[in-house]
């Protein structure tokens, strides 16, 4: 009788360990370089927006702050080929060339889940070889993680009411991950705060939160085509329990607010107890 109740027990104390182990897995976010990340969530290992050419490459956007450098500005911290090797599937927020650049259309496999925002980026990526192309919806699956889109206005309305600015700024969509057991975790992306953010905050209520802060700008206007630091002491008085990284910093042209000034704004503001801004192919386990 002895023996039978601590095989019992022994059993239960197993299933117990495996379920405190299997819950206990952490979300890992990589920050590769300016939008570029690895999100490791619930076992997929998802790279976001690859802007994976050498220091250099490309000329610098062209009607923004300091066009004449050429971009990216930074070196990664790791060669691309690395940065590619374990990727279970790419989200592609837009394809602006510091999202989606050539570096990456080379580099990744051809067959690799591929999720983008709408059928015209679908089509662009289908164009550009790739065949394993969706568009996210609401709760769409990708193994055990549920993908949904969420939106974004990138930039003011006053650049919008001018169709050559609106046309280059186009629209680039946010995206919430979500799985049994695990935090929700919500990337802004490149947007300004807009109702379309207090609508994902309100109906996700996201516990990880990637906010893009560079204040990217265009010559003669004075908004931004993404967020800044006003919008991280938003978000972080907004989201009183929410875990906030703040990237999309130093490593192009157009944009005005560098990963240091963002450092020392948080600093000033006492904000460090849960806004993280990672240095190039820092790892942060959540």
């Amino acid at each position: 009788m002895l023996l039978r109740f601590k095989k019992i027990f022994t059993a239960v104390l197993l299933v117990l360990l495996l379920i405190s182990s299997s819950s206990a897995e952490n979300i890992t976010y990589q920050h590769v370089r300016n939008a570029t990340a690895k999100i490791n969530y619930s076992g997929s290992v998802f790279l976001v927006d690859p802007f994976l050419a050498k220091k250099g490459a490309y000329p610098g956007f062209e009607g923004t702050p300091n066009s004449e450098k050429r971009i990216p500005l930074i070196d990664m911290a790791e060669p691309a080929e690395e940065v590619i090797k374990g990727v279970d599937a790419v989200i592609l927020t837009h394809t602006h060339l510091d999202h989606w650049d050539e570096s990456a259309q080379k580099l990744l496999p051809k067959d690799i889940p591929f999720f983008v925002q709408n059928a015209g980026d679908a089509r662009i990526i289908r164009e550009q070889g790739f065949t394993n192309v969706m568009v996210v919806g609401i709760n769409t699956l990708f193994k055990n993680v549920r993908i949904s889109r969420t939106g974004g206005q990138h930039g003011p309305d006053e650049m919008y009411s001018i169709p050559a600015i609106a046309e280059f700024a186009g629209d680039a969509m946010g995206f919430i991950l979500q799985a049994e057991g695990f935090p929700t975790l919500y990337t802004v992306s490149d947007t300004i705060w807009h109702d379309y953010v207090d609508d994902a905050l309100e109906r996700y209520k996201p516990e990880i939160i990637i906010m893009n802060t560079g204040y990217a700008m265009i010559n003669g206007f004075k908004g931004s085509l993404i967020m800044g630091t006003d919008d991280i002491l938003k978000m972080h008085n907004t989201m009183t329990d929410a875990k906030i990284i703040a990237v999309h910093m130093d490593a192009v042209n157009h944009t005005t607010i560098s990963s240091d000034q963002v450092r020392e704004f948080v600093k000033d503001k006492a904000l460090s107890d849960r806004v993280y801004i990672p240095r190039e192919g820092e790892i942060l386990n959540f």
